[in-house]
C-alpha cells in the first residue's frame, strides 16, 4: 500500500506506537492519541531490542477477515513484519469475508493457546461471543480496524472512518461546488466502519440541498459487487455527478461498469484505502481522489500493542490512527511501503 515522503501519514500511523506502550506509572487514557514520528521509532526500536533480550517468545493468534482484499493483505503484512521484528510466531486464519468461518477460526485459535489473539473483525456483532470464549480462556485479545459491539477487548487501533465519509462527502462538494446527483456505494454494513464511512458521507451531503444522493446500495466491500451494483445504478440513472464509494475495491469495481458505458468523464470518483490500483487509476486519470488508510502500519501498530501487552505494559484501550485526502495534486508524493 502507501506512505507518504517524509511525512504525515507515517508519523500518524506511524504510528502512535509511543501511546501504544504507554506509561508504566498508570493507566492509560481511553482518547485519541497523537505521538511524534521520533517517539514511534524509539518505542519501536526499544520493542525491538526486548525481543532480543532472550524473553519469551510469544505465540500469537491473527484471525484475519479476508486474504483477497489488497487492504486486508497489507495488514496482515504489517503485522508479520512486527512479529518478524519482535521475534513472535503466528497463527494466521483467513475467514474469507465469513462471520460464520471466522468464529471457527477464533475457536481453532483458542484450541491452540496462544498467548492472546487478534481479530480483524469480519461482523462487529458475530464477533462478539468469540471474543467472549477467549475472555473465558484467558486469552488476551485486541481488535484492528472493525470494532467489536462487545467482549473485553484489550485495544482497539483502527482510523477514524467518520472523518473518512467526512473528507470523501467534502471533495465531492468542493469539486461539484455543491449540487449534483450523487451515488453511494456501502460496504459491508454489519461493520462500524462501514455504517461510520456512511455516516460521515451523509451527515456533509445533507448539508448541502442541491446535492441529491439518487442511489445508495451496498456492495460488501466486494470489487465484482461494486461493478454489478454500479452497471444497475447507471441503467437507472441518465445523471451522475459524483460517486463515493466506501473502499477501493467497490471503487475499482464500479469504475469498469462506468468506462463500459462510456460515461467516465461524467461523473467525479472517490474511494477509500488507496490501493496501488486507485493510486495507479488516478494517476492515469481515471478516479479523481481516495482516502489513504495506510493497512501496512495498521498490522504493524497492533502486533506492537499486543507485544507491549505481553511484556506487562500499558497500552490505550483506544487507538486512531490519521487518514488523508489523496488526489492528482499529492498523488506523485506517495510511494509503495517500505
Amino acid at each position: 500500500m502507501i506512505k507518504r515522503k517524509h511525512m504525515a501519514v507515517l508519523a500518524a500511523a506511524g504510528f502512535v506506537l509511543a501511546s501504544l506502550a504507554g506509561c508504566s506509572g498508570g493507566k492509560a487514557p481511553e482518547t485519541k492519541q497523537e505521538t511524534t514520528q521520533t517517539e514511534a521509532a524509539t518505542t519501536a526500536a526499544e520493542a525491538k531490542a526486548e525481543a532480543k533480550s532472550g524473553d519469551k517468545k510469544y505465540v500469537v493468534g491473527l484471525a484475519m477477515n479476508t486474504q483477497t482484499n489488497p487492504f486486508f493483505v497489507d495488514v496482515k503484512d504489517g503485522v508479520q513484519k512486527a512479529a518478524d521484528e519482535l521475534g513472535v510466531e503466528l497463527y494466521i486464519t483467513d475467514a474469507q469475508d465469513d462471520p460464520a468461518i471466522q468464529m471457527k477460526d477464533v475457536e481453532n485459535l483458542i484450541t491452540k493457546k496462544p498467548d492472546c489473539i487478534i481479530i480483524d473483525t469480519c461482523d462487529s456483532d458475530a464477533i462478539v461471543s468469540s471474543i467472549e470464549a477467549c475472555n473465558e480462556a484467558g486469552i488476551p485479545v485486541l481488535t484492528m480496524d472493525r470494532e467489536a459491539s462487545g467482549g473485553e477487548v484489550v485495544s482497539h487501533i483502527g482510523y477514524d472512518a467518520i472523518k473518512s465519509g467526512k473528507l470523501a462527502g467534502e471533495y465531492l462538494v468542493e469539486t461539484l461546488g455543491g449540487k449534483g446527483n450523487i451515488v453511494e456505494i456501502q460496504g459491508i454494513m454489519g461493520t462500524n466502519v462501514a455504517q461510520s464511512r456512511s455516516k460521515g458521507f451523509n451527515e456533509v451531503i445533507s448539508q448541502n440541498p442541491d446535492m441529491k444522493i439518487v442511489a445508495c446500495q451496498v456492495a460488501d466491500f466486494d470489487r465484482a459487487k461494486g461493478m454489478s451494483v454500479m452497471e444497475n445504478i447507471l441503467q437507472a440513472n441518465d445523471h451522475i455527478d459524483g460517486l463515493y464509494a466506501a473502499n477501493d475495491e467497490m471503487l475499482l469495481g464500479a469504475l469498469e461498469a462506468i468506462e463500459a458505458a462510456g460515461r467516465l468523464d461524467e461523473i467525479t470518483m472517490i474511494g477509500c484505502d488507496a490501493i496501488d490500483d486507485t493510486i495507479e487509476a488516478i494517476k492515469a486519470g481515471k478516479v479523481n481522489a481516495t482516502i489513504a488508510e495506510p493497512p501496512f502500519f495498521l498490522g504493524k501498530a497492533i502486533m506492537t500493542a499486543a507485544y507491549n501487552h505481553l511484556q506487562g505494559k500499558d497500552v490505550d484501550k483506544y487507538v486512531i490512527l490519521d487518514n488523508e485526502l489523496v488526489t492528482a495534486d499529492n498523488v506523485n508524493e506517495l510511494v509503495t511501503k517500505e
